[in-house]
């Protein structure tokens, strides 16, 4: 019975470490993001911009790639261990995830590791109300994954132990 707990632990507890630091990243994302979105109209001229969208960029792309190459891998990894439907559940929700991701490289890809200027910050400025409309959609996606290919394993794993 040790063994079996010990083993759950190491299968799994990992992930919850993963998920967590990823959230804490997500949170990063959303500073990041308000910092930029709440910037007065008339201050949308300024230079230091360039550098605050450079870093909402950066941001954005470390979250994303780690939802994709870290956080999505393992949720699915879960899901084929527990067969329970879960795959057939990312499979529904995963294209929807992966629309945001689209939209969130377009963004970057406007930015293009470049300065702007004041055509381009006020084109960017357009985009990022559209960048949160598909990030908070994205977020509800992520949190439902979580909550039925995660959360669930979690007190399967518990139960087993």
């Amino acid at each position: 019975m040790l063994e079996n707990c010990h083993n759950a632990k190491e299968r799994w507890g990992g992930v919850s470490d993963l998920i967590d630091r990823w959230l804490k990243d997500r949170q990063q994302l959303i500073v990041h993001y308000m910092d930029i979105s709440s910037v007065d109209e008339n201050a949308r001229g300024d230079a230091s911009l360039n550098e605050k969208f450079t870093e909402l960029c950066e941001v954005l792309l470390d979250y994303v790639s780690a939802g994709h190459f870290e956080i999505y891998e393992q949720l699915i990894t879960e899901a084929k261990e527990f067969d329970d439907g879960g795959i057939e559940l990312a499979a529904k929700v995963y294209p929807r995830i992966e629309k945001t991701t689209e939209v969130a490289l377009n963004f970057n890809d406007k930015l293009d590791g470049g300065k702007l200027d004041k055509e381009g910050l006020a084109s960017l400025f357009d985009e990022l109300s559209r960048l949160g409309e598909n990030l908070e959609t994205r977020f509800e996606l992520e949190d439902f994954l979580i909550e039925h290919l995660h959360t669930v394993h979690g007190e399967k794993v518990m139960s087993s132990a």
